[in-house]
Protein backbone atom coordinates (compact mmCIF):
# COMPACT_ATOMS: atom_id res chain seq x y z
CA UNK A 1 0.00 0.00 0.00
CA UNK A 2 2.94 2.31 -0.60
CA UNK A 3 0.85 4.21 -3.16
CA UNK A 4 -1.55 5.30 -0.41
CA UNK A 5 1.32 6.46 1.79
CA UNK A 6 2.79 8.44 -1.11
CA UNK A 7 -0.59 10.02 -1.80
CA UNK A 8 -0.95 11.00 1.86
CA UNK A 9 2.43 12.71 1.74
CA UNK A 10 1.51 14.53 -1.48
CA UNK A 11 -1.81 15.79 -0.11
CA UNK A 12 -0.17 16.94 3.11
CA UNK A 13 2.42 18.81 1.06
CA UNK A 14 -0.27 20.58 -0.94
CA UNK A 15 -2.14 21.49 2.24
CA UNK A 16 1.06 22.94 3.67
CA UNK A 17 1.72 24.95 0.51
CA UNK A 18 -1.83 26.32 0.46
CA UNK A 19 -1.59 27.24 4.13
CA UNK A 20 1.70 29.03 3.49
CA UNK A 21 0.13 31.05 0.67
CA UNK A 22 -2.57 32.17 3.10
CA UNK A 23 -0.17 32.87 5.95
CA UNK A 24 -1.64 30.02 7.98
CA UNK A 25 -0.17 27.25 10.11
CA UNK A 26 -0.65 23.95 8.20
CA UNK A 27 -1.04 22.27 11.57
CA UNK A 28 -4.38 24.07 11.91
CA UNK A 29 -5.81 21.99 9.04
CA UNK A 30 -7.02 18.44 9.72
CA UNK A 31 -6.98 15.98 6.84
CA UNK A 32 -10.07 13.76 6.95
CA UNK A 33 -9.74 10.74 4.66
CA UNK A 34 -13.10 10.27 2.94
CA UNK A 35 -13.42 6.50 2.62
CA UNK A 36 -16.71 5.85 0.85
CA UNK A 37 -16.30 2.58 -1.12
CA UNK A 38 -12.66 2.27 0.01
CA UNK A 39 -11.56 -1.17 1.24
CA UNK A 40 -10.42 -1.46 4.87
CA UNK A 41 -6.87 -2.46 3.90
CA UNK A 42 -6.40 0.79 1.98
CA UNK A 43 -7.88 2.79 4.85
CA UNK A 44 -5.45 1.00 7.16
CA UNK A 45 -2.58 2.08 4.90
CA UNK A 46 -3.64 5.72 5.24
CA UNK A 47 -3.89 5.37 9.00
CA UNK A 48 -0.41 3.85 9.17
CA UNK A 49 0.83 6.77 7.05
CA UNK A 50 -0.29 9.17 9.78
CA UNK A 51 -3.89 10.01 8.89
CA UNK A 52 -5.87 10.03 12.11
CA UNK A 53 -9.32 11.12 10.92
CA UNK A 54 -11.55 9.06 8.65
CA UNK A 55 -14.95 10.01 7.25
CA UNK A 56 -17.81 7.87 5.96
CA UNK A 57 -20.95 8.91 4.10
CA UNK A 58 -22.99 5.79 4.75
CA UNK A 59 -23.94 4.28 8.08
CA UNK A 60 -23.71 0.68 6.89
CA UNK A 61 -20.17 1.19 5.58
CA UNK A 62 -18.95 2.81 8.77
CA UNK A 63 -20.49 0.09 10.92
CA UNK A 64 -18.85 -2.59 8.77
CA UNK A 65 -15.40 -1.00 8.67
CA UNK A 66 -15.03 0.43 12.17
CA UNK A 67 -14.60 -2.87 14.03
CA UNK A 68 -12.05 -4.09 11.49
CA UNK A 69 -9.96 -0.93 11.93
CA UNK A 70 -10.46 -0.44 15.67
CA UNK A 71 -6.89 -1.46 16.55
CA UNK A 72 -5.60 1.53 14.58
CA UNK A 73 -7.85 3.88 16.60
CA UNK A 74 -9.13 6.17 13.85
CA UNK A 75 -11.32 9.13 14.70
CA UNK A 76 -14.49 8.52 12.70
CA UNK A 77 -16.42 11.40 11.15
CA UNK A 78 -19.91 10.91 9.75
CA UNK A 79 -20.16 12.98 6.57
CA UNK A 80 -23.32 12.06 4.71
CA UNK A 81 -27.07 12.49 5.14
CA UNK A 82 -27.96 11.00 8.50
CA UNK A 83 -31.16 9.15 9.34
CA UNK A 84 -32.32 9.40 12.91
CA UNK A 85 -32.77 5.62 13.19
CA UNK A 86 -29.05 5.10 12.50
CA UNK A 87 -27.77 7.36 15.28
CA UNK A 88 -27.89 4.84 18.11
CA UNK A 89 -25.79 2.26 16.26
CA UNK A 90 -23.27 4.85 15.07
CA UNK A 91 -22.86 6.57 18.44
CA UNK A 92 -20.33 4.04 19.71
CA UNK A 93 -17.95 4.85 16.86
CA UNK A 94 -18.40 8.42 15.64
CA UNK A 95 -16.14 11.14 17.02
CA UNK A 96 -17.50 14.02 14.94
CA UNK A 97 -20.90 14.30 13.27
CA UNK A 98 -20.46 16.60 10.27
CA UNK A 99 -23.97 16.62 8.84
CA UNK A 100 -26.33 18.00 11.47
CA UNK A 101 -28.88 19.98 9.48
CA UNK A 102 -32.05 20.02 11.55
CA UNK A 103 -33.14 20.22 15.16
CA UNK A 104 -34.97 16.87 15.19
CA UNK A 105 -31.75 15.09 14.28
CA UNK A 106 -29.94 16.98 17.02
CA UNK A 107 -32.55 15.87 19.55
CA UNK A 108 -31.99 12.23 18.61
CA UNK A 109 -28.23 12.64 18.80
CA UNK A 110 -28.44 14.35 22.18
CA UNK A 111 -30.33 11.31 23.53
CA UNK A 112 -27.89 8.70 22.24
CA UNK A 113 -24.60 10.65 22.37
CA UNK A 114 -24.89 13.45 24.95
CA UNK A 115 -22.35 16.19 24.42
CA UNK A 116 -21.37 14.91 20.99
CA UNK A 117 -19.09 17.03 18.81
CA UNK A 118 -21.04 18.20 15.77
CA UNK A 119 -20.82 20.44 12.74
CA UNK A 120 -23.86 22.09 11.19
CA UNK A 121 -24.17 21.32 7.49
CA UNK A 122 -25.17 24.36 5.43
CA UNK A 123 -26.75 24.21 1.98
CA UNK A 124 -24.99 27.35 0.78
CA UNK A 125 -26.89 27.75 -2.50
CA UNK A 126 -30.24 26.35 -1.28
CA UNK A 127 -29.91 23.49 -3.79
CA UNK A 128 -33.00 21.27 -3.57
CA UNK A 129 -31.06 18.05 -4.18
CA UNK A 130 -28.74 18.64 -1.22
CA UNK A 131 -29.15 18.31 2.50
CA UNK A 132 -28.13 21.12 4.83
CA UNK A 133 -29.84 23.98 6.58
CA UNK A 134 -30.51 27.25 4.79
CA UNK A 135 -27.81 29.88 5.36
CA UNK A 136 -30.28 32.15 7.15
CA UNK A 137 -31.04 29.35 9.63
CA UNK A 138 -27.42 28.62 10.52
CA UNK A 139 -27.02 30.64 13.71
CA UNK A 140 -30.48 29.72 15.09
CA UNK A 141 -29.72 26.03 14.52
CA UNK A 142 -26.29 26.34 16.15
CA UNK A 143 -27.90 27.96 19.17
CA UNK A 144 -30.65 25.33 19.38
CA UNK A 145 -28.18 22.45 19.17
CA UNK A 146 -26.04 24.02 21.88
CA UNK A 147 -29.12 24.27 24.06
CA UNK A 148 -29.45 20.49 23.73
CA UNK A 149 -25.96 20.10 25.20
CA UNK A 150 -24.24 19.24 21.93
CA UNK A 151 -20.73 20.58 21.31
CA UNK A 152 -21.24 22.57 18.11
CA UNK A 153 -17.70 23.01 16.79
CA UNK A 154 -18.33 24.56 13.39
CA UNK A 155 -19.91 24.36 9.95
CA UNK A 156 -19.63 22.06 6.95
CA UNK A 157 -20.63 22.59 3.32
CA UNK A 158 -20.16 21.44 -0.26
CA UNK A 159 -20.23 24.28 -2.82
CA UNK A 160 -22.35 24.01 -5.97
CA UNK A 161 -20.82 21.66 -8.52
CA UNK A 162 -19.10 23.34 -11.44
CA UNK A 163 -18.85 26.78 -9.87
CA UNK A 164 -15.85 28.64 -8.52
CA UNK A 165 -15.75 27.38 -4.92
CA UNK A 166 -13.87 30.34 -3.47
CA UNK A 167 -16.82 32.70 -2.92
CA UNK A 168 -18.85 29.85 -1.41
CA UNK A 169 -16.04 29.00 0.99
CA UNK A 170 -15.81 32.67 1.93
CA UNK A 171 -19.54 32.69 2.59
CA UNK A 172 -19.27 29.68 4.90
CA UNK A 173 -16.43 31.41 6.75
CA UNK A 174 -18.63 34.46 7.27
CA UNK A 175 -21.51 32.30 8.52
CA UNK A 176 -19.17 30.59 10.99
CA UNK A 177 -17.99 33.95 12.29
CA UNK A 178 -21.58 35.09 12.75
CA UNK A 179 -22.41 31.90 14.64
CA UNK A 180 -19.20 32.12 16.71
CA UNK A 181 -17.92 28.65 15.79
CA UNK A 182 -14.26 28.00 14.91
CA UNK A 183 -14.26 24.91 12.68
CA UNK A 184 -14.80 24.99 8.90
CA UNK A 185 -15.12 21.65 7.12
CA UNK A 186 -14.87 22.51 3.43
CA UNK A 187 -12.85 21.32 0.48
CA UNK A 188 -12.61 17.95 -1.27
CA UNK A 189 -10.17 16.47 -3.78
CA UNK A 190 -10.79 19.05 -6.50
CA UNK A 191 -10.80 22.15 -4.31
CA UNK A 192 -9.20 21.48 -0.94
CA UNK A 193 -6.27 23.81 -1.63
CA UNK A 194 -8.63 26.72 -2.29
CA UNK A 195 -10.54 25.75 0.84
CA UNK A 196 -7.35 25.93 2.92
CA UNK A 197 -6.60 29.35 1.47
CA UNK A 198 -10.10 30.42 2.52
CA UNK A 199 -9.80 29.18 6.09
CA UNK A 200 -10.75 25.49 6.13
CA UNK A 201 -9.80 23.71 9.34
CA UNK A 202 -10.92 20.30 8.04
CA UNK A 203 -10.67 19.05 4.45
CA UNK A 204 -12.44 15.87 3.32
CA UNK A 205 -10.25 14.16 0.73
CA UNK A 206 -10.98 10.81 -0.89
CA UNK A 207 -9.92 10.41 -4.53
CA UNK A 208 -6.54 12.13 -4.08
CA UNK A 209 -5.71 9.60 -1.36
CA UNK A 210 -7.24 6.40 -2.68
CA UNK A 211 -7.69 6.83 -6.45
CA UNK A 212 -10.82 6.69 -8.55
CA UNK A 213 -14.00 5.01 -7.37
CA UNK A 214 -16.66 3.35 -9.55
CA UNK A 215 -18.06 5.84 -12.04
CA UNK A 216 -21.64 4.74 -11.32
CA UNK A 217 -21.43 6.17 -7.84
CA UNK A 218 -22.43 9.66 -6.73
CA UNK A 219 -19.81 12.43 -6.72
CA UNK A 220 -17.20 11.64 -4.14
CA UNK A 221 -15.70 13.53 -1.28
Amino acid sequence: MTDVAARVDAVRGRIAAAAARAGRDPGAVTLVAATKLVAPDRIAAALRAGVGDVGENRAQELLAKAPALAALTPRWHFLGPLQRNKVKALAAWVTCWQSLDRLALGETLARHAPGARVLVEVNLADEPQKTGCAPRDTTPLVDALRALGLAVAGLMAVPPHGEDPRPWFARLRALAAAAAVPELSMGMTDDYEVAVEEGATLVRVGRALFGERPQSQAPQQ
